[in-house]
């Protein structure tokens, strides 16, 4: 399923704006973007060879590992647009994946690992 890349920055913004306002507030210094793909360094880092595999990344120091964190350049989140849409058949499909995919990687902001993550609903 394709959808134009305004649509799906479109789709990252409602993601981001749907939360509760008490966890909007508390994310810090912190960007999400869009790019089509991850690059190759992406895939290594992660230790994943498809790049269909990797559908978002988040960058940075979670919330609960800082200390002196004064003037640091933001962490970053990225949603790869590309496999999202691979995955998904549907529009439906593409708003509930991106959705899912800005969830996961704002629970890392956070400080989740991905063994907490696995014990959560909506993974």
């Amino acid at each position: 399923m394709r959808v134009s890349r305004r649509e799906f920055e479109r789709l990252v913004l409602q993601a981001v704006e749907s939360l509760p306002p008490a966890i909007r507030q508390r994310m810090d210094n912190l960007d999400v973007v869009v790019r089509d793909w991850p690059r190759p360094e992406h895939l290594e880092e992660r230790g994943r060879g498809d790049r269909y595999s990797l559908l978002g990344l988040y960058q940075g120091v979670p919330l609960t590992e800082r200390s002196h964190y004064d003037l640091a350049l933001p962490d970053v989140i990225t949603i790869f647009r590309h496999p999202i849409e691979a995955l998904c058949a549907t529009r439906r499909e593409v708003v509930e994946e991106v959705r899912k995919t800005v969830l996961h990687e704002i629970a890392h902001h956070f400080g989740m690992d991905e063994t907490a993550l696995e014990k959560t609903k909506y993974t």
